[in-house]
């Protein structure tokens, strides 16, 4: 029988291997009949309080007991909302105006919070309804009434106007990314995942829900260790980690600052990164130092579920030269729309659209939004069929890969020339004594101003750039950061590079 819901995952797994370690953060343990326990006590209680087919904000700190109060959810026949204390409390103010929800789950940490915002519904504590006893009728009823396009989770992205919008994914989405990552990670039962981003972010699922479909195990990284290579990879290596999915800013962190001089994570086989763009230097330094591992490129935003492309690399790059994003994974289509509807040709670029079973639900209570983005497909005429305008832009190469070129909004007018930002971008991270970058524009004062970390100084860098880009493209205010801002998942943070300006 084909799968419909994801909690057939653990259904499966917790009869093999009840009390191996599914979720850990050095603190807290939960086996796999643990969570299968705690969630479904958490859904038996929400199904007792009437609380069903609705959202359930789960405002916790990072830990295994946050996962299984998302499954708990799930089985109630409700959608979790994950919220973390370190968000900013404003962000936490728009979520909980935009959900309306009746109830939440939370630790007593972020019990003490709750009083800071406006919310007057029901707060479970975890440690309470997890050992509830569990109403094995309710919860096969809420089963049989659940469809594969149900809800299942909300996560919020931040929008260019620094709205938060709540992308809604469904059981079918899920199962169908799930599916296509491992088939093309190749995750099994051995895997050994160290979960890098806040779990409020959509990008953890490549290590929740594998796990629980093969039995594997996740560590939840200590976010503090990031600040610190060397310690970083002594936690991979005292865990025996074979497999990351992280996003590039969190590879070069390590990789910049000759880590790999002093020690190598040597149990890594399977290395995933995405989200940005992985500086071919970069790159080659993590190649050398794990010849043996496979790495694959990976793209794809949060509202066609995660990841929808990926490029296994196998093959050697010039550092001028940009890592491909591939091709869809099975099941999926991408196509590149012009502005004026028309397919881009091979070569010209065109807008990254996405087609298939891996779109989302839309935006929560944010139909004017969902419209903007979630379109009818134009090179369709004959009947109703959504496809997701990612607002990336993209071209296929001579060898039919899919290469991203840039954000439309790092797509720049500057003296009368359209100019990428990350075209500048790279050619920075090319020069040696450069570490990393980050290039925004002034639009007030109409300068292009680039920042970076490095042992070079700023005069020499601009001497340099004059030798690879075109006057036009050269940075008009050029500043020296001792460490580069992230954003809690990660990235770069461009907005607050913007507020530096």
């Amino acid at each position: 029988m084909q799968q419909t819901n994801v909690m057939e995952y653990l259904e499966a797994t917790v009869l093999r291997v009840p009390e191996k370690v599914a979720f850990s953060d050095d603190t807290t343990e939960l086996t796999f009949a643990d969570v299968y326990s705690h969630s479904r006590s958490i859904g038996s209680v929400l199904h007792s309080k009437g609380i069903y087919r609705e959202p359930v904000v789960v405002f916790m700190e990072k830990q295994p007991k946050m996962i299984a109060a998302f499954f708990g959810c799930v089985y109630g026949g409700c959608y979790y909302v994950p919220i973390d204390a370190e968000m900013p409390k404003f962000r936490i103010e728009l979520i909980f105006q935009n959900l309306n929800a009746r109830a939440v789950i939370c630790d007593e940490h972020c019990k003490e919070l709750l009083g800071e915002y406006d919310f007057d519904g029901e707060v479970l504590l975890y440690d309470s309804i997890s050992s509830c006893p569990e109403d094995t009728l309710a919860l096969s009823e809420i089963r049989d009434k659940q469809l594969d396009t149900d809800p299942i989770y909300i996560v919020f992205t931040s929008g260019s106007t620094g709205v938060p919008k709540g992308v809604i994914a469904c059981h079918r989405s899920v199962i169908d990314y799930i599916e296509n990552l491992s088939d093309v990670l190749g995750f099994n039962e051995d895997t050994r995942f160290a979960n890098q981003t806040p779990l409020y972010f959509d990008a953890c699922l490549k290590e929740l829900y594998p796990t629980l479909k093969y039995g594997a195990t996740t560590y939840l990284v200590p976010k503090q260790l990031f600040m610190f290579p060397i310690k970083l990879v002594e936690y991979l290596n005292d865990h025996k980690i074979n497999t990351i999915c992280w996003v590039v800013s969190a590879l070069t962190m390590i990789s910049a600052f000759r880590t790999f001089e002093k020690i190598v994570p040597e149990y890594l086989h399977t290395v995933a990164f995405g989200s940005e763009v992985f500086p071919i230097k970069q790159f080659n330094r993590w190649r050398e130092a794990l010849p043996n591992a496979k790495f694959t490129n990976l793209y794809g935003p949060t509202e066609a579920t995660g990841m929808c492309c990926y490029f296994k690399v196998e093959r050697d790059f010039a550092l001028d030269e940009v890592i491909p994003i591939g091709g869809p994974f099975h099941n999926t289509e991408i196509l590149l729309i012009k502005d004026d509807n028309t397919p881009a040709l091979d070569g010209e670029v065109g807008e990254i659209c996405v087609r298939g079973t891996s779109l989302t639900l839309g935006y929560y209570n944010n139909p004017e939004k969902t419209a903007e983005v979630f379109v009818q497909n134009p090179l369709n005429k004959n009947y109703p069929e959504l496809i997701y305008k990612t607002g990336d832009l993209g071209r296929l190469n001579e060898r039919g890969e899919l290469i991203f070129v840039s954000r439309k909004d790092y797509q720049i007018k500057h003296m009368g020339h359209r100019i990428e930002l990350g075209e500048i971008e790279v050619n920075v991270n090319l020069i040696k004594g450069v570490n990393m970058s980050g290039c925004v524009y002034d639009k007030e004062k109409s300068k292009i101003v680039l920042f970076y970390v490095g042992e070079i100084d700023s005069s020499e860098l601009i001497a340099l750039l004059k030798d690879k880009l075109p006057r036009y493209m050269i940075p008009n205010k050029v500043e020296k950061l001792e460490a580069m801002p992230f954003t809690a998942n990660g990235k770069l943070d461009r907005i607050a590079l913007l507020k530096m300006v």
